[in-house]
């Protein structure tokens, strides 16, 4: 049975929230699901001075876990509209993967949170899905059959790139009941598609 892992980044929360919905819907999917976190980069001190969320009880990743998956879902908040060091950090070791071809032909797909709806989303998918792409996965974005992308009556992320959330300039604000469901969506639609290919 195919195997996927939702590997994540989160300074606040609101992406390990994000991640957790991801993995509820591969699982609803009948597939296996594991939620691992990429190291903090940010010295310990550092971040409780900045109120980051240091205890997650996901474990930590390691690059050399990543060819046992079928498919990985990757989500990060945004800094400054691309992906953040610690999960650049974490991608950037991956060359020895790349070199064998390790994840070629492997299913991915993306995640993020901005602080405001027009804050970068798009493009931290984007370069999300760059260092995906170049190790020959395949990618999935969010499909427009998730119907909560198209509402207008509520301030929401979501786009045909991949699920997101709106955490407000402050941190306050939570994923919303539709950024969970686009969330779900993603993680039922690549595990849809991994066991198409598998």
């Amino acid at each position: 049975m195919p195997k996927v892992l939702v590997l994540y980044y989160s300074s606040y929360g609101h992406i390990e929230t994000m991640a957790h919905a991801v993995a509820e819907g591969v699982r609803a999917a009948g597939l296996e699901a594991d939620v691992k976190r990429v190291p903090e980069l940010v010295p310990e001190e550092v971040a409780r001075t900045h109120h980051f969320k240091t205890e997650q009880a996901a474990p930590i990743a390691t690059t050399r876990e990543l060819p046992e998956y079928d498919a990985i879902i990757v989500g990060a908040p945004t800094r400054f509209g691309r992906l953040p060091a610690q999960m650049a950090n974490f991608w950037d070791q991956t060359g020895g993967l790349w070199l064998k071809g390790a994840l070629v032909g492997k299913v991915g797909a993306v995640f993020t949170s901005t602080a405001s709806q027009h804050g970068g989303q798009e493009t931290t998918l984007y370069s999300l899905m760059s260092n995906l792409l170049h190790h020959g996965m395949v990618i999935s974005g969010l499909p427009y059959s998730f119907q909560g992308q198209l509402t207008l009556d509520e301030v929401t992320g979501g786009s045909p790139y991949g699920a997101t959330t709106i955490a407000a300039g402050d941190g306050s604000r939570q994923p919303s009941a539709n950024e969970l469901d686009g969330a779900k969506f993603l993680g039922q639609h690549v595990a849809g598609l991994a066991k198409k290919l598998a």
